[in-house]
C-alpha cells in the first residue's frame, strides 16, 4: 500500500528516563477508506499500533492534525535528521 504522508515524533527526557515515539501515516484501504496508522512507545522497542478508518482524506487529515497537535503540547517534537542514528 502507498503511504500518503507521516509524521514522526519523538519525546526525550533523560532526567526523567523517557525516550517516546509518536508515529502517524495514512494510506488507503483496500475498500476505498483511509487508514490513519498510529504507532507508539519507547524508542528501540516495538511499539503499540491503532488503525482508525477514515471515508476521506479530508477527515484522517484532519484527525492527523488535531492529534499532532496534542501530542506537541505534551512535549513531542518532530524528529529531526540530527536525531536519526545509522
Amino acid at each position: 500500500m502507498q503511504t500518503i504522508d507521516a509524521i514522526h515524533l519523538h519525546r526525550i527526557d533523560p532526567a526523567r528516563n523517557m525516550a517516546r515515539f509518536y508515529r502517524m501515516s495514512s494510506t488507503p484501504s483496500l475498500f476505498g477508506d483511509i487508514c490513519l496508522v498510529r504507532e507508539w512507545g519507547r524508542i528501540g522497542r516495538p511499539g503499540r499500533i491503532r488503525i482508525d478508518l477514515y471515508e476521506t482524506g479530508e477527515e484522517a487529515m484532519a484527525a492527523r492534525d488535531a492529534l499532532s497537535r496534542v501530542k506537541r503540547q505534551r512535549g513531542y517534537r518532530d524528529l529531526s535528521r540530527n536525531d536519526v542514528r545509522e
